[in-house]
C-alpha cells in the first residue's frame, strides 16, 4: 500500500513538474520567457515549447495583433490661425520586437499604448500649429495625417527603439471648441436668414412688379375698350340720327308731334310727377291742344 501511494505521489509530482515546464503560445501572441528577471528567450511562432520550471524561468505573453488607440484626450489645439479645434484620432499599431518593447517601452500594451497616445498628440499639436482650419477640414488632412505618422515613426526608431510599428493614423473628427461652435452656429443661422429675407425681398419687389404690369395692362385693356366702344355708339347714334333726320324730313309735321310724345313721355315716367303750368298757353302742352297735329291725325 505505501508503495502504490509513493508512486502515486510521485507520478503527481513529475506531471506537477512537466506542467510547468510546458506552454503553449497561441499564433496571437509572442512567448517571452524569463531566466532569473532577465529575458531568455523569445518565442515568435505558435506552438508547445519547454522552459524550466519556476523559479528558474517563466513565461508571459504579449500580443502580436494589429492594435487600435483610439484618442482619449479632449483639450483644445491651437491652428495657424490661432483657433481652437478639437480633433478625434485614432493609430493602428502592432509590437514587432517583444525585447526592444519590454526594455524600452513596458511589460504590457497598456504600457505602449499610454506612451503612444502621448507621442501621437503632440505629433498632432506640432502639424495642427502649421496649418489652418481650413487646411485641416480639406483634402489636405490626408498629408496632415501623413506627416504625423512620420513624426511618431520617427520617435519610436529613435535612439531608444520601442520595437512597434505604426501602421495607420486617421482623423476621425475635427471641430470647434464648444464656445466657438456656437458662435459658428449663430453666425450660420444670421447668414442664412439674411439670404431668406433678401429673396423674400427680391420676390416680394418682383410680385409687386407683376401686379403693376397687370394692372396696368388691365387699365388699357378697358380704355381700348371704352374707347371702342364709344366710337361704336357715335357711329350708331350718327346712323340713327341719319336715319331719324332722313324720316322727320318727309314730314316735319309728324316729327314734331313724335318728339312732343317722346317728352310727355319722358316727363310724366310716374304717377308722382307734378308739373304745374297754364295748357292754355304753354308751348309743351300745344299738341294737346290740338295744335300742330300732324297732318292726317284726328283732333
Amino acid at each position: 500500500m505505501n508503495r502504490v501511494g509513493f508512486a502515486i505521489s510521485s507520478l503527481l509530482v513529475l506531471l506537477a513538474l512537466a506542467s510547468s515546464m510546458l506552454f503553449v503560445v497561441d499564433q496571437r501572441q509572442f512567448g517571452v520567457v524569463y531566466a532569473l528577471g532577465q529575458i531568455k528567450d523569445v518565442i515568435t511562432e505558435p506552438g508547445l515549447n519547454i522552459k524550466l520550471p519556476p523559479p528558474f524561468q517563466n513565461v508571459t505573453y504579449i500580443d502580436k495583433r494589429l492594435l487600435t488607440l483610439d484618442s482619449t484626450d479632449t483639450e483644445p489645439m491651437l491652428t495657424a490661425e490661432k483657433q481652437r479645434v478639437v480633433i478625434d484620432w485614432y493609430v493602428r499599431w502592432r509590437i514587432t520586437d517583444p525585447t526592444e518593447y519590454i526594455r524600452n517601452v513596458g511589460l504590457n500594451e497598456a504600457a505602449g499604448a499610454s506612451q503612444l497616445n502621448r507621442v501621437v498628440r503632440n505629433a498632432f499639436q506640432e502639424e495642427i500649429n502649421k496649418r489652418t482650419v481650413k487646411e485641416l477640414l480639406s483634402l489636405k488632412r490626408e498629408a496632415l495625417t501623413a506627416d504625423v505618422k512620420a513624426e511618431v515613426l520617427d520617435k519610436v526608431r529613435g535612439a531608444k527603439p520601442w520595437g512597434v510599428d505604426v501602421v495607420d493614423v486617421r482623423i476621425t473628427r475635427a471641430d470647434y471648441v464648444d464656445a466657438i461652435t456656437e458662435s459658428v452656429y449663430r453666425r450660420m443661422e444670421a447668414e442664412r436668414k439674411r439670404v431668406a429675407n433678401e429673396l423674400r425681398s427680391t420676390g416680394g419687389a418682383e410680385g409687386e412688379k407683376i401686379r403693376a404690369d397687370a394692372d396696368r395692362q388691365r387699365e388699357v385693356t378697358i380704355a381700348n375698350a371704352y374707347r371702342d366702344a364709344q366710337k361704336v355708339k357715335g357711329e350708331g347714334d350718327a346712323e340713327a340720327a341719319r336715319i331719324y333726320a332722313e324720316a322727320f324730313g318727309r314730314d316735319p309735321s309728324f316729327a314734331q308731334f313724335y318728339r312732343s310724345l317722346e317728352a310727355y313721355k319722358t316727363s310724366f315716367s310716374k304717377k308722382s310727377d307734378v308739373m304745374v303750368l297754364d295748357p292754355s298757353s304753354s308751348e309743351f302742352f300745344k299738341v294737346f291742344r290740338g295744335q300742330a297735329a300732324p297732318a292726317g291725325a284726328k283732333k
